[in-house]
C-alpha cells in the first residue's frame, strides 16, 4: 500500500535546497538594492560623485559599495585592454560584480567611463532580468572642460599620441539618449549632482 502522507516542512534554520529570490530577500532585509551606474568623459566627475554617494548612504546606514573603472582595472579586470572587446567585458564584469551586491541589499555605486551604449543596455538587461534596479546617471561635461581638468594629465597624452584608444580624443563616447539621472558638472557642484542622484532612489 503506498504512502500519501505529507510532505514534511522545512526545519526552521534549515539550509533551503534552492537559491533565495530577490523578493524573498527583500523581505528579509526590509531593504531593496540598487545598482546606481556612473557614465561620462574621463575627468568628468564621476569618482568624485561616487565617492560622496557612497558616505551619503552610509551615513543612513545603508551599504554601499563603490566599483570604480581605474580600481577595476587592477584586480577583477586586470588583463584586459581597451579595445572593443575590453572594454565590452570590462563593462560585463563590472554589471556582473555590481548585480552580485545590490542582490545582497546593498546599493553599488559603479563609476565608469564604459562608453559604449550597447554595453551599458546589456548590464540593464541583465539587472531588469533579475529584478534589480538600475540607475544609469549620465555625469555631463563639455569635452573641453573635462580637458581642462585632466587629473591624470591622460589627455595631454592622448593628444599626443602616448594614449591610443583613448575615449573623447582617438576614441568615441556614446552619451545616454535617456539616462534616469542627467547631471551637469560644469553647472552643479560634485555635492548637488550626488544629492540628486540620491534624492532619484526615492522619487
Amino acid at each position: 500500500m503506498t504512502n500519501h502522507s505529507p510532505t514534511p516542512s522545512p526545519t526552521p534554520g534549515a539550509i533551503p535546497h534552492e537559491r533565495l529570490s530577490v523578493d524573498r530577500r527583500v523581505r528579509l532585509l526590509g531593504r531593496r538594492g540598487c545598482t546606481i551606474w556612473l557614465t561620462g568623459l574621463p575627468a568628468s566627475g564621476k569618482s568624485t560623485i561616487a565617492l560622496l554617494i557612497e558616505e551619503m548612504q552610509l551615513a543612513k546606514k545603508i551599504p554601499a559599495l563603490i566599483l570604480d573603472g581605474d580600481t577595476l582595472r587592477h584586480g577583477l579586470n586586470a588583463g584586459l585592454g581597451f579595445d572593443a572587446y575590453g572594454r565590452a567585458e570590462a563593462v560585463r564584469r563590472a554589471g556582473e560584480s555590481a548585480l552580485l551586491l545590490a542582490e545582497s541589499g546593498a546599493i553599488a555605486i559603479v563609476s565608469m567611463v564604459s562608453p559604449y551604449r550597447s554595453d551599458r543596455d546589456a548590464v540593464r538587461a541583465r539587472h531588469n532580468k533579475l529584478g534589480i534596479a538600475f540607475v544609469e546617471v549620465f555625469v555631463d561635461v563639455p569635452l573641453v572642460v573635462a580637458e581642462s581638468r585632466d587629473p591624470k594629465g591622460l589627455y595631454k597624452k592622448a593628444r599626443a599620441g602616448e594614449i591610443l584608444a583613448f575615449t573623447g580624443v582617438s576614441d568615441p563616447y556614446e552619451a545616454p539618449i535617456h539616462p534616469d539621472v542627467h547631471v551637469k558638472t560644469n553647472e552643479s557642484s560634485a555635492q548637488e549632482c550626488a544629492i540628486k542622484i540620491c534624492a532619484s532612489l526615492t522619487a
